[in-house]
């Protein structure tokens, strides 16, 4: 169960990231709303999460996903360049998260 919390909450950083870019610098009103609530929901679910988990692993996959996830999003939605080095580097922070995992940190 606590790694499904990290997990919604690394997917509510990609969330809150991509929200910070629409606010422009805070300047329009409903995407620093969802900024504001992507982030809250974001960082609570990872320290419900760390009730349970080890910090390195947990934080390391919750910042992949959210790394991830906004690279991705941004490519995908925002008109974000694409390029054979960015996404082997998206790809290597995956791994770098599914590593962590298998590394026996997980009680």
């Amino acid at each position: 169960m606590a790694w499904l919390l990290v997990v919604v909450a690394g997917m509510l950083e990609t969330g809150f990231a991509v929200c910070l870019k629409l606010s422009h610098g805070f300047t329009r009103f409903w995407p620093t709303v969802a900024f504001s609530a992507f982030a809250l929901g974001s960082f609570g679910l990872l320290t419900l999460a760390l009730r349970k988990l080890d910090v390195g692993p947990a934080y390391a996959v919750w910042t992949g996903i959210g790394a991830a996830g906004t690279a991705i999003y941004g490519m995908v939605f925002l008109g974000d360049l694409v390029s054979v080095l960015k996404l082997v580097s998206i790809s290597l922070v995956i791994v770098g998260v599914i590593g962590l995992q298998l590394s026996g940190s997980a009680h």
